[in-house]
């Protein structure tokens, strides 16, 4: 869930690089997890409801009608997401990706940490937060550390 209702605008004006300015890698961090976040809650809802609205993801991500119509523009012109004849949200291929890749971490973080005895609830807000900052070295460890835990 994102924290701040206009943080993929803020991030994506701000994410003009600045000549000796040590934030901009923590900027276009931020942009990549705000674009996650979106692409992740588009797939989710797809697979609740079989079609996605912009109000939905609105509603899902805790954000303004605005700021999803801001944000989604820009991911399609990122090419991650397109709209269908009906006007519903629809990922491309590079956005399912995305996004599949980006829930899938979600789903087996969520799992593992409530196997560990954590409140399902605080389970899934701890793997959305960590989701996207998990190197890909990380979440492979944790996965192959997690099928020998349940193995024995």
């Amino acid at each position: 869930m994102l924290k701040d209702p206009s943080s993929f605008a803020d991030a994506l004006s701000a994410a003009v690089p600045r000549k000796g300015c040590s934030d901009d890698k923590e900027i276009f961090m931020n942009v990549e997890k705000t674009i996650e976040d979106y692409l992740e809650a588009i797939l989710m809802i797809k697979e609740k409801q079989g079609y996605v609205r912009s109000i939905d993801v609105a509603d899902h991500l805790g954000v303004t009608k605005p700021s999803v119509t801001y944000s989604t523009k820009r991911l399609k012109e990122k090419g991650y997401l397109t709209s269908d004849h009906a006007g519903m949200l629809v990922l491309t291929d590079a956005g399912m990706e995305i996004a599949d890749r980006t829930y899938t971490r979600h789903k087996t973080l969520t799992k593992f940490f409530t196997q560990l005895g954590v409140d399902p609830d605080v389970a899934r807000e701890d793997a959305c937060k960590i989701e996207h900052d998990l190197s890909e070295e990380t979440f492979q460890a944790l996965c192959k550390h997690a099928k020998l835990e349940l193995s024995e």
